[in-house]
């Protein structure tokens, strides 16, 4: 079993910061990527950024110059620095992880932890 727990969400003002974490355990294996979509009401899940084993990060347009992922591979945590928020980036922000434990791929997802964007 994979546990994902994230944290950080909350309620800021437009322009403002967050920092969320998102700390994987259990039965891991090898980390293969680790990253954060995010899902608004009413529309699909979408990518926000990720970060491979070796540090290749893939960050989606919309957010890019303002969003920052990073991890701590000792810690098996992937951190997504929010800044300049916009009301627009309100959504469910969602930690996901794929790992290889022996020969077998898996994908695991986290809760996820709320941030709303007030104007």
């Amino acid at each position: 079993q994979v546990q994902l727990v994230e944290s950080g969400g909350g309620l800021v003002q437009a322009g403002g910061s967050l920092r969320l974490s998102c700390a994987a355990s259990g039965r891991i294996g090898s980390i293969v990527t680790m990253g954060w979509f995010r899902q608004a009401p009413g529309k699909e899940r979408e990518l926000v950024a990720t970060i491979t084993s070796g540090g290749q990060t893939n960050i989606a347009e919309t957010v890019k110059g303002r969003f920052t992922i990073s991890r701590d591979n000792a810690k098996n945590t992937v951190y997504l620095q929010v800044s300049s928020l916009k009301p627009e980036d309100t959504a469910v922000y969602y930690c996901r992880l794929i790992s290889r434990l022996y020969a077998d791929t898996g994908t695991y997802w986290g809760r996820g932890t709320q941030v709303t964007v007030s104007s």
